[in-house]
């Protein structure tokens, strides 16, 4: 079932995830598939594979491939000695104007959520003496607004290698690389994710970001609408995993993906393995299912998964207590709650720690194409995501060899424990709300960048 994202100015607006089973279609419809094969392709493999359907896009990194076949006949693909895996294309939900005169915002004003993570303090600004240089941060989601230059330094996008990916899916599966699509999102969701990264101008006044130095690389895999196909998303983990491999070879890389589905797709795992092999370092929202369960990539265990967390502060001073009011020092867990919309983890899920994800302010547009600046608060696990990746991105500048094995290990261990338990919090209407979670809702407990920073070699 698709599930729509609403937005409007005091709601939390939630990012949800599906996918459509094989078994939905009749055996003669023609449905797009993701195959990874367990050897290299070769022609003959190809040229056998066109006997069951028709090869839509080959990726030779990841020995994967898509096709447009017909429902009845994917059991008889799987069987092929030559396939590892062979799934449906799986469901993923997540014009130049005048620029921002700052080139960094390391000096911009400490919001709630990064003095959550110790990262900033009210009254104080940076705590930390890591900013994010000579990090790529590559935001797989949905491109940036074509106002993005009103919002962030021209200087932290690297514009020479943003990309865009659009088609997969559906009865044609094929994937194309409309050029210049990726900062002409009409969605806002990549925007405000990027946001929470760099910071952003709030209409001339600077808002410091978790890594304001990093240099954000957008790939454009999600639609117009937030939503797109593994087989996408999977280009572009793969197109990533190339720059790491190749250009950016002596650059630290980090992957952010607020976006998910129920199930892990095969291509899409692939290409995670293959990224994480060449050095990347993948972070990934856990989901907005609640009780439901994790979504992937989220759930994959090399992947750094995401939970939501609040604070138990919100709203109270009034409607400026997202930058005016300061987070108690030294973090107390009793502070802080697990929202009821985070995934929880399931059997055979990993979920790693939780970082703020309700009430994050941000640059968001409903409209693309206008010069009219405007800013919301947003929840969700994809918020919650690019605090982590951000963390990741200042603990790879101080050890650029850093690897997605070790990165997970020390988050985990220098996190702020969250046991279970129960909280009430104001809504943003006035009315107090409780809040309940479980040993299952929070990974390894709360981020805190301080200390992820001095177990950081």
């Amino acid at each position: 079932m698709w599930k729509r994202l609403v937005v409007t100015l005091l709601v939390i607006a939630l990012v949800m995830f599906s996918s459509i089973p094989a078994a939905a279609a009749s055996p003669k419809q023609m449905i797009g598939i993701n195959v990874v094969l367990n050897t290299s392709i070769t022609n003959a493999i190809l040229t056998d594979l066109g006997k069951h359907g028709t090869i839509r896009d080959v990726v030779f990194e990841i020995n994967a491939l898509t096709m447009q076949v017909r429902a009845g006949d994917l059991a008889a693909i799987k069987s092929l000695p030559y396939v590892a895996a062979a799934n449906p294309d799986a469901a993923r939900n997540g014009a130049p104007v005048d620029t921002v005169a700052a080139n960094n915002f390391s000096n911009g004003l400490s919001t709630w959520d990064l003095d959550a993570i110790n990262v900033t303090d009210f009254g104080v600004g940076r705590t930390i003496g890591y900013d994010g240089t000579g990090v790529y941060v590559a935001v797989v989601d949905t491109g940036l607004l074509d106002s993005w230059r009103q919002y962030f330094p021209q200087e932290r996008i690297a514009t020479q290698f943003a990309k865009a990916f659009r088609g997969g899916g559906g009865e044609n599966g094929n994937v194309s690389e409309p050029p210049n699509m990726w900062e002409h999102d009409q969605n806002s969701h990549g925007t405000h994710v990027t946001s929470t990264i760099l910071g952003y101008s709030l209409g001339g006044t600077p808002v410091n970001g978790v890594a304001p130095m990093a240099t954000v690389i957008p790939v454009k895999v999600l639609g117009q609408n937030g939503s797109g196909w593994s087989s996408v998303v999977a280009r572009g983990i793969t197109y990533v995993a190339d720059l790491k491999a190749g250009l950016l070879a002596g650059s630290p890389v980090v992957i952010n993906m607020s976006l998910g589905g129920p199930s892990l797709d095969a291509m899409e795992k692939a290409a995670i393995d293959y990224a994480i092999s060449v050095g990347v370092i993948v972070v990934a929202s856990a989901g907005n299912e609640g009780a439901a369960g994790m979504g992937y990539p989220g759930a994959y265990a090399p992947v750094i998964s995401v939970a939501a967390s609040g604070w138990t502060g919100e709203w109270v001073g009034g409607r400026t207590w997202w930058y005016s009011a300061d987070v108690a020092d030294p973090t107390n867990p009793a502070d802080f709650y697990i929202t009821d919309f985070s995934s929880r983890q399931l059997t055979g899920q990993d979920l790693d720690v939780a970082a703020p994800g309700s009430w994050v302010v941000g640059p968001y547009q409903i409209n693309s194409g206008t010069n009219k600046l405007s800013y919301y608060y947003l929840g969700g696990t994809s918020m919650a995501s690019p605090h982590v990746a951000g963390i990741v991105a200042l603990m790879a500048q101080k050890d650029p060899y850093l690897t997605a094995a070790q990165a997970e290990t020390i988050l985990e261990n220098s996190v702020i424990p969250l046991p279970s338990g129960c909280r009430t919090v104001n809504d943003g209407s006035g009315n107090m709300v409780n809040y309940c979670w479980g040993a299952n809702a929070t990974g390894a407990g709360l981020v805190d960048a301080t200390a992820a920073l001095v177990a950081t070699p």
